[in-house]
């Protein structure tokens, strides 16, 4: 493992890391309490190389169990239903982390996730968040820290369309990144596969694409 903080992270975030080859599905107290936004993510993986550890509610480890004895695809389309929430959505990311942040220029200011003029996504997060805003106090591209754990805080980012190829986001999470680190965290940072703005931003930060993946069952 490349850092420490990484290996706490996932150990407390998942419940068991790391793992040896082959997908491992591990019970974790976690899956069944309300995470960083006061929401359940009742399954959660993470895989690095030809190893994967699962991490659902502990009695839900047997349904999840039997569908690993089948495809990718049936284990991806049956995992809601196995977790005890068939409505709800199963995302499939990259997982990425830095631990040397790119040197860019800081861009934002840090402010209370009240602050008048922000969009609702960043209004979620209890801590202050960090944003651009335009010389009318509207809020341009903005970052928040998902504070998993005490080892691992995730980034979020997002631009209006009117502000983005300005490079703002990538300095933004550039920005957070140092912040996190300063806090004796390693940042992370999860992106669709097929996101390729948001991958751009994260190599321009600083965040490279190890061949990790996540996935997980989360609310719509």
């Amino acid at each position: 493992m490349r850092d420490r903080r990484l290996h706490l992270h996932l150990a407390t975030w998942l419940g068991q890391w790391p793992a040896g080859p082959g997908l491992h599905v591990v019970g974790s107290h976690r899956r069944a309490q309300p995470a960083w936004d006061g929401r359940l993510r009742p399954a959660i993986a993470v895989a690095a190389g030809a190893s994967t550890v699962l991490s659902v509610a502990p009695d839900r480890v047997a349904a999840v169990r039997d569908l690993t004895r089948g495809s990718t695809r049936r284990l991806l389309s049956g995992l809601p239903a196995a977790v005890g929430h068939p409505g709800w959505a199963v995302h499939d990311d990259v997982f990425r982390w830095s631990l040397a942040p790119t040197p860019l220029p800081d861009v934002g200011e840090w402010v209370p996730p009240t602050t008048p003029g922000l969009p609702p996504w960043l209004r979620l997060f209890d801590r202050p968040v960090l944003v651009v805003r335009d010389e009318r106090g509207r809020c341009l591209s903005g970052v928040g820290i998902k504070r998993h754990d005490a080892y691992g805080h995730e980034l979020a980012v997002g631009t209006v369309p009117a502000a983005r190829g300005r490079g703002l986001a990538r300095r933004l999470v550039a920005q957070a990144a140092r912040r996190v680190l300063d806090e004796g965290a390693v940042p992370t940072y999860l992106h669709n596969r097929r996101n390729a703005a948001s991958a751009r931003v994260a190599e321009a930060a600083g965040f490279p694409d190890r061949g990790w993946r996540s996935f997980g069952v989360y609310p719509s």
